[in-house]
């Protein structure tokens, strides 16, 4: 399915609007074999507080940026390469609801969808798209480990390490590069080279200098170190081969067709308007005889792109 999208004239022309969204300081987005699969509103968990975000998920990259104007100009534009990206769902915690964790080699973080189907539709659809890419170019899995997720300014008012120095106006939180803890200035005076984030040393905690130096070289993620924080997210990984199961956290988790029915009913009942939405991966129908554009085919057709519909519904977080 994914193959025969590749060159049609409906493909090209959603990936040139989309780089035209971005304007002159995105990169360009065409490549050969290269499929929209899907675009959406995430809210991605940022240093001060969630933010919405867009989402583009291709069948080899995941693009977002800032929402400038919605549907129609957006900048900072970020790209990363699904052959390296893992994904962790996380459990609800309070207000924070229906997230999972985004990791590759050069930045890892958290987002959350507005309901728990779309964060089941999210998931099982980008890990569709890493498994098919790794298993078309051979990749047994991510060749280097993800890097970590940075804990939220507000999660904690004193250093993670020392657990002594107060954060304030004077003395200011600094994220370790390499565990992504907050810690204040006198625990992380070094820095050390990590090919993956940067060409040039970053600041890193004592912890994690003094792992490094004794040749350990893995620390342990932010979220298992945030004694003496504000209660962290409990994450558990997602198994790459269960890409079309249910999040187990999910609140209302589908149990057959009927219960995935109802679900969906209930969240259409409350008025809320999904932010995603996805072109269906269904194995490839016979290829017709000419390409026809999104005008000439059925509101059904697994390859009309234009069927991908964004809102702006959003689950805003104070």
């Amino acid at each position: 399915m994914v193959d025969r999208l590749a060159n049609s004239e409906a493909n090209h022309r959603r990936i040139l609007m989309v780089e035209n969204a971005f304007g002159s300081a995105g990169e360009s987005l065409q490549h050969t074999g290269r499929v929209l699969v899907g675009e959406g509103v995430l809210t991605k968990i940022c240093r001060k507080k969630p933010k919405p975000r867009q989402f583009f998920l291709f069948n080899d990259i995941l693009v977002y940026g800032n929402i400038v104007l919605d549907k129609k100009k957006y900048n900072k534009q970020h790209i990363m390469a699904l052959g390296d990206v893992q994904l962790t769902s996380l459990e609800d915690d309070g207000e924070l609801k229906y997230g999972w964790q985004i990791m590759s080699p050069s930045k890892s973080f958290a987002v959350y969808a507005a309901t728990s189907t779309e964060k089941a539709e999210w998931m099982a659809h980008i890990t569709k798209c890493i498994n098919d890419l790794r298993k078309k170019s051979g990749m047994a899995g991510p060749s280097i480990e993800g890097a970590a997720v940075w804990v939220p300014d507000h999660n904690a008012n004193s250093c993670m390490v020392c657990q002594k120095a107060k954060f304030s106006a004077l003395n200011r939180r600094h994220h370790c590069r390499k565990c992504g803890t907050l810690v204040c200035g006198n625990c992380s005076k070094n820095k050390w080279l990590l090919p993956q984030i940067s060409n040039k040393p970053v600041r890193i905690c004592d912890r994690c200098y003094s792992d490094l130096q004794n040749g350990s070289g893995s620390s342990s993620s932010a979220t298992e170190k945030m004694e003496g924080a504000a209660a962290a997210t409990k994450a558990e990984p997602v198994a790459a081969a269960a890409a079309d199961s249910t999040p187990a956290e999910a609140p209302h988790k589908a149990k057959g067709e009927n219960s995935k029915s109802a679900a969906k009913s209930t969240e259409e009942s409350s008025g809320r308007i999904p932010s995603m939405a996805f072109d269906e991966l269904l194995p490839a129908p016979p290829p017709p005889t000419e390409l026809l554009s999104d005008d000439d085919l059925p509101m059904g057709d697994p390859s009309r792109l234009s069927q991908i519909q964004v809102s702006t519904a959003i689950m805003h977080y104070v």
